[in-house]
This record gives C-alpha cells, structure tokens and sequence, in this order.
C-alpha cells in the first residue's frame, strides 16, 4: 500500500527534501507551507517525480488552518499514514541571550515550534488510532536535548517538544501508532546561517539525512515508539552507528 505522508514546512531546507525523498519512494503527499511560491517550486518538482500531491497555504501552529489542511488531506487522501513534524522557527537572529529577548518573539517561537506539532498532531492522531496504525516524526535538535547559552526560545521549544513526544508516545503505547523524534543534526540550511552565521565547518547537506526517515515511516520501525534517533549516526539497516 502506498504511504500518504504529511509534511509541514515542506518548502525548503530539511521539509523540502523530505518532500522529495518521500516523493521518490512512491508515496502520496499533503505538504504545507506559510509561503506560496516556494510551496508551488517544491510541489511542481515532487509531481515531476512521479508524485500525486496536495499543498495547502497554512500555518501549522494555527488550529483554522491546521484543522482546514488535515481535513483537506483527509478528504483527498482518505488516510493520513504518516506525519512529519518539520515546520519550525528560529526566532531573531542573532539569538539573544534570554535576559534580553524580547517577549513577543519568545511566545512566537514556543508557539510555532512546540504549540504547533500539538495542534497538527491532535487532528491527525485520531484518524491512525482508528485505523491502529500510523508513525508521527517529530524535529528535535541537539538545542532540545542541552541547554546551550544563545539558543535561547528555540532550544527550549525543542525541550517542549521532546517531552511532547514521549508523552504522546507513552498515551498511544499498543495502539498500533508510534511517535518519535529525531535530531537531524547541525544542516546547510537557511535556518543554520542564521542561528550561526560565523560557521566555519563542514555541514551535512539535508538530503544526506533523510533515511532515518524513511524508515519510521516503513513498516520496519512498527516496534519503535518513543526514540530519539540522530540522523547522521542512522544507517540504512534501520540503526544508529
């Protein structure tokens, strides 16, 4: 059976070759995006591949739009068999210290990055536990397991979002759902120039880190529920070096 895999913030960095990577696997796909032209490139390119794909405008931190995108998938799709967790921000870059950032853009960050896989979460999950089956991915990022100073709201989000997942993954334990997380490590994204723009070593690109991916999303990962797999220590035998 083909996968139906959702995906947020599928317009660039890591979601957009996410989207690519599931659309060379032969999977159907729903992918949203806050910005159109971006969203419109990577959706031409994904059906160029072979791929049936739907794409929606949304903001997936936003319920209306959340609730309007899964219906739509839904609808179109039938099924939603996995969700990836993608969309994120980083917030004002440089990042401030935390005794300097500004409140606006720290309940911004929590909002979006923790508040978000929530809702979008929430209105898929029912849909697999009916069905007693589904894999949910979250993003984490080394940020969510340390706290490191200058990583401010981000780093924090992505401790939300960690103790998220293991908490949805201890309530949908034996259902037949799982969820996990992965870090995908330190990319030559966007996201990163921002977050340092002084880099001055070697990243790995976003496409050389998408086979942990792929196989939570298999069948083969049906057994694992709760984990924090990192990316660039996954090898395509479905395990971490």
């Amino acid at each position: 059976m083909t996968k139906v895999v959702m995906i947020t913030g599928a317009s660039k960095g890591l979601g957009r070759s996410l989207t690519l990577f599931f659309a060379r696997e032969g999977c159907k796909l729903a992918i949203c995006a806050r910005g159109k032209q971006q969203l419109e490139e990577i959706k031409k390119e994904a059906e160029t591949l072979g791929a049936e794909v739907l794409s929606a405008i949304a903001d997936a931190s936003v319920a209306k739009d959340v609730e309007r995108f899964v219906a739509m998938a839904e609808a179109h799709f039938g099924r939603i068999d996995v969700l990836i967790n993608n969309a994120s921000i980083l917030g004002p870059s440089p990042m401030p210290y935390l005794l300097d950032y500004p409140e606006e853009d720290f309940a911004e960050v929590l909002r979006v990055n923790s508040v978000g896989p929530f809702l979008v979460t929430r209105r898929v999950l029912p849909g697999m536990l009916q069905r007693n089956e589904g894999s949910i991915i979250n993003i984490t990022s080394e940020a969510g397991g340390t706290g490191y100073a200058g990583w401010g709201a981000y780093g924090i989000s992505k401790f939300a979002l960690e103790g998220m997942t293991e908490t949805w993954a201890d309530e949908v334990s034996e259902t037949g759902v799982r969820v996990n997380m992965v870090d995908p490590g330190e990319m030559n994204t966007e996201m990163h120039r921002l977050a340092v723009p002084d880099c001055d070593y070697e990243l790995a690109d976003p496409d050389d880190v998408v086979q942990v991916f792929g196989y939570l999303a298999s069948d083969k990962s049906k057994g694992v529920n709760g984990q924090r797999l990192e990316a660039q220590n996954f090898t395509a035998e479905g395990s971490e070096q």
